[in-house]
């Protein structure tokens, strides 16, 4: 490849991570934006910006194990994060050094703005290319931020958040839901989960794959198709997806028979939801509001509420999660998760029918934004936990109180999951 050609996704790559960092973006928002240095390239070099973003996220703490012992101090945060993207493609992805170097050197003349340090990035890259694969395989596992850290070691203890980092190191298998149940499309080569999802073997570009073009299935990690299967048979019963978007809940449930009213109060992210139920041939209607606002003609026999929430059990789908929340933020998104459930659960409101069930959810690892908040409803609300009966289901997922939590930790052989809690909530009166 091209001197040239490969500079160009390696500085887009470095504005992805500012984005995080600087504006406390999301890597998918920051791709979206329309100028810039990805929106220039083409296809295959947005993808490989975007891929080198989140593995230098993902394995900055281990770059940075080896530049503490080169560096007398430390460099502008520019170049610090040359350096480790610089690292993580030598020795974790196995780019060749003299490219990477070259293109590290011109980066800091130009996208960091210090043209005086290019000669510590060149001494200092030709000094880690020196290291080996060995080297990098036995550094040490990067520890999450200390507030996300502390705070699970306390729901956990350590051996536990332990191997939940080491989880975080390699990225998320990809994961399909299928539309026709267990009907796998000819030609998909993946392994069947007890969860009723497919996991694929050497996926490459996800819409190139047997069945995506005939709408057979949509890519949802195991962890995320359990909520709705939980709520049981669904078959013509209204449903109420709320805050519903991209749409993989939603068309779970219209697969399975139910009549969905998908909720989000996001039109891009309605815009998306649409275009899923159109490529796989599913009906919902859609509805934009705000969730503790919107009010439907008549109640709901089931809702699901997939509550906005920290994100951490997503973390190695999206490294850059720990560096955009903090304590705050977490605090801030359990009074909304609590005024969420309040508004389901209260027959007042006029959401739920007398009797209905709902199956309240967070992609969370923080018992806060899970158990607790069941507990806490429990509390507050004439309600009971049910048993949700997914085949398969271990029993070491099953919480106390009644709910289900799954870790990225689980199923190591098999490629682990994300990190969720659910569980189902019913009136008792």
């Amino acid at each position: 490849m091209p001197h040239s050609a490969t500079l160009a996704p390696r500085a887009a790559a470095l504005e992805l991570i500012a984005a995080v960092f600087d504006d406390r973006r999301s890597l998918s928002e920051a791709r979206l934006a329309p100028s810039g240095g990805l929106a220039a390239l083409p296809p295959e070099g947005r993808a490989r910006a975007a891929r080198l973003a989140q593995d230098t996220l993902r394995h900055g703490g281990r770059a940075d194990h080896l530049l503490r012992r080169a560096l007398r101090k430390s460099p502008p945060d520019p170049v610090i994060w040359v350096l480790r993207l610089a690292i993580v493609e030598m020795l974790g992805l196995g780019a060749p050094a003299h490219g990477v170097i070259n293109d590290a050197v011109a980066l800091t003349r130009g996208w960091a703005g210090e043209p005086k340090l290019t000669g510590l990035v060149n001494a200092v890259l030709r000094q880690m290319a020196l290291h080996s694969a060995q080297d990098w395989a036995q550094t040490p596992v990067p520890r999450l931020p200390a507030w996300l850290r502390g705070a699970l070691q306390n729901a956990y203890g350590t051996p536990i958040t332990q191997a939940i980092e080491a989880a975080h190191l390699a990225p998320a298998p990809l994961d399909l839901s299928l539309r026709d149940g267990s009907v796998v499309p000819d030609g998909l080569d993946g392994q069947a989960l007890l969860t009723g999802s497919v996991r694929v073997h050497q996926a490459g570009q996800v819409s190139a794959l047997p069945g995506y073009d005939d709408g057979a299935w949509w890519v949802q990690d195991a962890a995320a198709s359990l909520p709705a299967r939980l709520l049981g048979n669904v078959q013509g019963l209204p449903v109420l997806d709320m805050c519903a978007a991209p749409g993989g809940k939603t068309m779970q449930l219209a697969a399975a028979g139910a009549h969905v009213t998908a909720l989000d109060m996001s039109g891009p992210r309605l815009v998306r939801l649409r275009e899923n139920l159109a490529r796989t041939g599913l009906d919902a209607t859609i509805a934009q509001g705000d969730a503790l606002h919107w009010t439907p003609d008549t109640p709901f026999d089931a809702i699901l509420l997939d509550a906005p929430c920290s994100a951490t059990g997503t973390i190695r789908r999206h490294p850059e999660v720990p560096h955009l929340r903090n304590r705050a933020d977490v605090k801030a998104l359990c009074v909304l998760q609590a005024q969420l459930l309040d508004r389901v659960l209260d027959p007042a409101q006029g959401l739920l029918r007398a009797g209905g069930r709902v199956v309240y959810c967070t992609c969370s690892l923080l018992p806060d934004e899970g158990e607790a908040q069941a507990i806490a409803a429990m509390a507050r609300h004439n309600v009971q936990a049910l048993r949700g009966d997914v085949p398969g289901l271990p029993d070491d997922w099953r919480t106390a109180e009644g709910g289900i939590r799954t870790r990225p930790d689980y199923w190591p052989e098999a490629g682990g999951l994300d990190g969720f809690y659910m569980i189902v909530l019913q009136h008792m009166g």
